[in-house]
């Protein structure tokens, strides 16, 4: 009995710290940086009291804004979610001259400045930069310039995300799906995409929640004309230069109770989806 108990005790023994001391310094550096920083966003808008509060996030330029960073950023995360797929697909699955250089090119929005490739996409889509001359649309200083931005910077957030998960499909899956009389699309369609589901989802929401945010990239080609292309963010540094703090915080409060809502739906997605694709 002894013997017994002292090898149970050498298997339980954890060589890492255990879940109190984890669970503690998590929650500790959770709230250093984001849970005390996000409860003076709402502490400092209560400052306003309801009625002011009310005045401020519901005043027709401010709503207009909303309207425009939330409907761009979620048409960008849709045309994201198809062609991230799309990449990482090719980036994956096929070998061709140049695939490192392009695979390094995904991950460029992540390491040039926001700044920079705000100036740098609205001198091309000028109507007189290289490619702005060319399109019959006007794009730059329009909401159709700010959805080319906030695609520029949320691609890599779907490909990254899909394309470990096509890296480890099992081959095998697809040949026996061949093997009983299924189409190259049939075998996409049904044994393929269901597996990507989540990870699409996945990064569709990062994306998503990347471009609602963005300012740098933004600020520049939107040309920032009053209720037409002024985004959330813009109008959040306009009250913080008028020392509105108050404002300003009144207008985050509601981007980020708004973004978490739909961020959570997203979630449930994708919990879903996973979900019924284990059951199946």
């Amino acid at each position: 009995m002894p013997i017994t108990r002292k090898i149970k005790k050498v298997k339980n023994k954890r060589y890492m710290p255990g879940f109190g001391i984890t669970m503690g310094l998590t929650t500790l550096y959770l709230s250093l940086l984001v849970l005390i920083p996000l409860s003076m966003v709402f502490i400092y808008s209560s400052a306003l009291g309801w009625s002011k509060f009310w005045e401020t996030t519901t005043d027709p330029r401010i709503i207009a804004s909303y309207k425009l960073s939330f409907l761009a950023s979620l048409l960008a995360a849709l045309i994201n979610m198809v062609f991230g797929v799309l990449i990482a697909w090719v980036l994956t699955r096929y070998s061709f001259p140049g695939k490192k250089i392009i695979d390094g090119l995904v991950d460029l929005p992540f390491a040039l400045p926001t700044a920079v490739a705000g100036i740098t996409l609205a001198t091309l889509y000028a109507p007189n930069g290289w490619l702005g001359k060319w399109l019959p649309l006007k794009v730059s200083f329009t909401p159709l310039g700010i959805m080319i931005a906030l695609i520029f910077i949320g691609l890599p957030f779907v490909v990254r995300m899909v394309q470990p998960v096509l890296a480890s499909f099992e081959k095998e899956t697809e040949e026996a799906s061949i093997a009983l009389g299924a189409n190259r699309f049939q075998t996409f369609w049904k044994v393929i995409f269901p597996q990507l589901i989540p990870a699409t989802l996945s990064g569709f929401s990062l994306a998503f929640a990347r471009s609602v945010g963005e300012y740098g990239s933004v600020v520049f080609i939107s040309g920032n004309m009053p209720y037409k292309t002024e985004i959330a963010p813009l109008m959040i540094i306009t009250k913080l230069e008028q020392y509105d703090y108050a404002g300003a915080t009144a207008i985050a409060v509601i981007m980020l109770v708004t973004s978490f809502l739909l961020l959570l739906i997203i979630n449930l997605l994708q919990w879903w989806s996973r979900k019924r694709y284990v059951n199946s």
